[in-house]
């Protein structure tokens, strides 16, 4: 479906930054974790590009959030961590994109497209904070 590992991994990476007093690095992150570093690095990369962390090099460099959890939501933090919008379904979003030119007479695209409306809508209004509330 919509969400892979990178997606899982961005937010426990998340998570954990956001109780952490000091940048943390990725060798640090992946052992807590107990996720790859090399891909665990490609994600933190990611995520520091589209500005939800910052990153910092040095003897006492590493990752710190950006913002505050509560202006974070799980809809961008996933877009960000995947490079992608994220999918309900691999249909296109648009009936003529549609990849099997099939698109016009598809008699259950509008009901895949409002599905992808609703869960966007729903992870747009759930934060990193509210997740880290549960």
């Amino acid at each position: 479906m919509l969400f892979t590992k990178a997606s899982e991994y961005a937010m426990l990476s998340l998570i954990l930054l956001s109780q952490a007093k000091h940048p943390k690095d990725v060798d640090t992150i992946s052992s807590e974790l107990g996720i790859s570093k090399s891909f665990l690095a490609k994600i933190l990369q990611n995520l520091a590009k589209e500005g939800i962390l910052n990153s910092f090099k040095g003897a006492n460099g590493g990752f710190v959030l950006a913002d505050k959890p509560s202006n974070l939501s799980i809809k961008y933090i996933l877009e960000s961590a995947e490079k992608r919008k994220v999918n309900v379904f691999e249909c296109a979003s648009s009936r003529c994109d549609c990849p099997s030119s099939k698109g016009d007479g598809c008699k259950i695209w509008p009901m895949f497209n409002d599905l992808q409306g609703r869960i966007d809508e729903f992870l747009d209004q759930i934060t990193l904070a509210d997740i880290m509330k549960r």
